[in-house]
C-alpha cells in the first residue's frame, strides 16, 4: 500500500484578454476498492465559484465559470491518495473463458467497453497490425491480453510531441510513434475487435527517482488500459512501460477513450489564440509527512483506518460482481 502526494498545475495564457471562461477539470483521483482519494483541493484563478457533479462511471468532474475580462486562467490541484495492489492473476485461464466472454458481449451490461469510440475504432492500418502481431483467440484470455501489452509496448517508440491529443489512431500505426494515449487506443480498439470489454483510464504514475529518464511519464499525465475477463473481473494493463497496473498507478477517469475523460475541457469568448503550459509532480507520502493543517481539520485518514475502509470497501465491491454474475 502506497500513498501520494500529487500537484497538478495548468496554465491558460490568451494573446489578449477574454471576456469569460467555462471549463470542466476531470483531476480528482478515484475512490474505488483499490484506491483512495483522501484529500483533493482545487484553486482555480482567477477566483471561482467551483461546483462538483459525476457522472455514470462515477469520475468526479469539476467545472466552474470566470464571467469576467482575464487574459490567463490557472488550475492547481492537489491531491493525496492511498493506493494498493490488485489480487494476483491466474497464470492462465480455461479456453472456456471466451465462451464467457461471448456471453458478456451479448449484453448491454458491456456494450459501451465493446463498442467502437471515437479514437478507438477500426481502421485498414488496425487491421494491419493485429494481423501482423498475430492477436487473436489462438491463446486463452489472460495470456492473449498480456502478450498483446508487450506486443503493443515493443511494436510503437513512446516519443513526446509525435501526436497530438486529437491525433486518430492511424497517425501512430503508421509512424510507429506516439504517446501514452496512442498506445492505449490502439489496445483498446484491438481487445474490443476480439470481444474482449476494454476502457481508457486516465490518471498518472509514479516512478522512482533512481529510474527516472528524461522521458518518463512521471512527470506528466498518464494513460492505460483495463481489459474486463468474467473470471477474474477488470485488469489494469500499461502498454507504454510493459507492465501491469499495481500499486504506483493512480486512477482518475474511465471513459471509453481520451475523449470522455481530457483533465480539462473548456470554452471561452474571444478571437484569440491559447498557450496551454502543465506541470505535475507525484511523490510518495508518509502518515508523518502529512501537513499538521490537515490533520487538524481531519481531512486526513490515518493509514490503519484507511485500510479498514479499503477491506470494507472490496467486500462490497466482491458481493456486487458475484451479484452481476
Amino acid at each position: 500500500m502506497n500513498y501520494y502526494t500529487i500537484h497538478h498545475h495548468t496554465r491558460y495564457r490568451y494573446e489578449a484578454a477574454v471576456s469569460e471562461s467555462t471549463m470542466e477539470v476531470r483531476m480528482q483521483p478515484r475512490t474505488d476498492r483499490q484506491q483512495r482519494c483522501l484529500n483533493f483541493q482545487l484553486a482555480v484563478s482567477p477566483h471561482a465559484q467551483v461546483l462538483t457533479t459525476d457522472d455514470c462511471v462515477q469520475n468526479v468532474i469539476h467545472y466552474f465559470d470566470i464571467p469576467r475580462s482575464h487574459a490567463e486562467l490557472i488550475l492547481r490541484a492537489q491531491s493525496l491518495v492511498m493506493v494498493q495492489e490488485g489480487p494476483p492473476l491466474p497464470d492462465a485461464l480455461a479456453g472456456s473463458e471466451w465462451d464467457a466472454l461471448n456471453e458478456t458481449a451479448a449484453t448491454e451490461r458491456m456494450w459501451d467497453w465493446l463498442a467502437p469510440s471515437h479514437y478507438a475504432r477500426p481502421t485498414s492500418l488496425l487491421a494491419a497490425f493485429s494481423e501482423e502481431i498475430g492477436f487473436g483467440r489462438d491463446q486463452d484470455p489472460l495470456t492473449a491480453i498480456l502478450q498483446l501489452n508487450e506486443n503493443v509496448h515493443d511494436a510503437f517508440e513512446y516519443t513526446p510531441m509525435s501526436t497530438a491529443v486529437d491525433s486518430p489512431i492511424d497517425t501512430a500505426l503508421e509512424n510507429r510513434r506516439g504517446v501514452c494515449q496512442d498506445f492505449t487506443h490502439v489496445m483498446t480498439a484491438l481487445l474490443r475487435q476480439q470481444g474482449i470489454p476494454a476502457r481508457y483510464i486516465s490518471g498518472y504514475v509514479f516512478q522512482e527517482p533512481e529510474k527516472k529518464k528524461e522521458q518518463d511519464l512521471s512527470s506528466a499525465s498518464h494513460a492505460w488500459v483495463e481489459a474486463f475477463l468474467p473470471s477474474v473481473g477488470w485488469i489494469g494493463l500499461d502498454p507504454t512501460n510493459n507492465s501491469r497496473v499495481e500499486d504506483k498507478h493512480v486512477r482518475i477517469a474511465i471513459g471509453r477513450d481520451y475523449a470522455d475523460v481530457p483533465p480539462t475541457r473548456g470554452v471561452y469568448k474571444g478571437n484569440v489564440k491559447s498557450e496551454l503550459t502543465v506541470g505535475v509532480h507525484i511523490s510518495e507520502t508518509e502518515d508523518e509527512e502529512i501537513p499538521t493543517d490537515l490533520l487538524d481539520n481531519g481531512h486526513w485518514t490515518p493509514r490503519e483506518h484507511v485500510e479498514q475502509l479499503v477491506s470494507e470497501e472490496k467486500q462490497r465491491a466482491d458481493q456486487q460482481q458475484q451479484q452481476q454474475q
